[in-house]
């Protein structure tokens, strides 16, 4: 059975200026992270392990 489309909900990095500058965007995917360009949302972005992304984060914490 195939299961409906879920809209992805993307969110800023909380490091947005809102000027423009380099800026990413995240959504929690069914069995991943999606990671794009938030100035270019109809290009195509990368997945990542949910485990993957988790260690990415902490370790920019504890920078």
């Amino acid at each position: 059975m195939n299961q409906p489309a879920i809209t992805p909900k993307w969110r800023k990095s909380s490091y947005s200026n809102g000027t423009g500058g380099e800026c990413v965007e995240v959504a929690d995917l069914q069995s991943t992270v999606g990671v794009r360009d938030s100035k270019q949302p109809r290009r195509p972005h990368i997945s990542v392990r949910h485990s993957a992304w988790t260690r990415f984060v902490n370790s920019l914490r504890t920078r």
